[in-house]
């Protein structure tokens, strides 16, 4: 009876985990209403590929997301002190070099504002 009431509890579990869990990343069809919609959708899907970095040696860049559904492209969310920063097409090396930059800030300044930007 043990065994019964184990299995039955995990696979409740795992159903309620996949209809809690994001919408799939290939629906995101890239029309938001305005950034705080945005964030919203990109962070609450489901990606193939997500990665942050841990930024706290800048003093600009306070947090820095990825998220991607094929791991060639996705979306880079750069958090400073005032504003939230969303880019597009963002491709995954780029995020990758980002990552090793001495400079996070000089690496964006550099090679990806106003590069990449996301167009409401």
């Amino acid at each position: 009876m043990t065994r019964i009431f184990k299995l039955s509890f995990i696979i409740s579990i795992l159903v309620i985990g996949i209809s809690c869990g994001g919408k799939d990343c290939s629906l995101i069809d890239g029309s938001f209403e305005n950034y705080k919609n945005a964030l919203q959708v990109i962070k609450s899907s489901d990606f193939e590929f997500s990665d942050n970095c841990n930024t706290s040696k800048s003093s600009w860049i306070y947090d820095a997301e990825y998220y991607s559904c094929d791991g060639k492209t996705g979306y880079l969310i750069i958090e400073t002190k005032s504003k939230n920063y969303i880019h597009s097409g963002v491709p995954i090396g780029m995020w990758n070099e980002f990552k090793k930059a001495d400079s996070f800030g000089k690496y964006y300044n550099r090679n990806i504002k106003g590069r990449f930007r996301l167009t409401l």
